[in-house]
C-alpha cells in the first residue's frame, strides 16, 4: 500500500477529526474519555488547519490514515516551541492503519517542512509518557529527549518532550 503525505483538504477535516479522536480514545490518552475537553481540540481540524499546517497520510484510495499538525513557535498551537522552533502536535494514526509507516512518514514530513521554513532551526514536541510507539518513531527520525522541558498541562499529567535540530 502506498502512503501519500500532503496538506489536509477541507473535505477531509471530518475524517481526520474522527481518526484523531478514535486514536486518542482507543489508546486511553484522554483522562475523561468522551467528556475530555481536549477531545474538542482534537476534533477541530478546521481551526487547526486555519492556524497551523495540518498534514494527512492517505492511502492509494484516498482514505485518511492519520494526520499531524505543525505549528511555528511561539503561537496558538505551539505549547512548547519558541522563536526559531516548530512544534509537532496531535500526531494520530488510525489503529487499523498502524504498522505501515504512516506515523513515521508524517513525522518526517514535518521535519522537512520545518527545514524549509524561514528561521526555523529546531523541531520540538510533547508526548504522553504512555505513547511508546510514537517515542520509537521520534527516536528513529532523530529526536532526542529533552527532560528539562518536560511539563504538565494539567495536574498529574506530565508530558515528555523531544527535540531535533534541523
Amino acid at each position: 500500500m502506498d502512503i501519500t503525505i500532503r496538506a489536509v483538504r477541507p473535505e477531509e477535516h471530518a475524517a481526520l477529526a474522527e481518526v484523531t479522536a478514535r486514536a486518542y480514545l482507543a489508546d486511553g490518552l484522554l483522562d475523561f474519555g468522551e467528556a475530555d475537553e481536549h477531545l474538542l481540540a482534537l476534533r477541530d481540524v478546521a481551526r487547526r488547519a486555519a492556524e497551523a499546517e495540518v498534514l494527512v497520510a492517505v492511502d492509494d484510495t484516498g482514505t485518511v490514515l492519520g494526520g499531524v499538525a505543525l505549528a511555528a513557535g511561539p503561537g496558538a498551537w505551539a505549547d512548547l516551541a519558541g522563536q526559531g522552533e516548530a512544534e509537532i502536535r496531535m500526531l494520530a494514526v488510525d489503529r487499523p492503519a498502524r504498522g505501515r509507516g504512516a506515523g513515521e512518514a508524517l513525522v518526517r514530513a514535518c521535519v522537512e517542512r520545518a527545514r524549509t521554513a524561514s528561521g526555523c532551526r529546531r523541531v520540538v514536541l510533547s508526548s504522553q509518557v504512555a505513547m511508546d510507539a510514537a517515542h520509537r518513531i521520534y527516536r528513529r527520525v532523530g529526536f532526542t529527549r529533552t527532560p528539562a522541558r518536560d511539563w504538565a498541562p494539567v495536574p498529574g499529567v506530565t508530558l515528555h518532550t523531544y527535540g531535533r535540530d534541523i
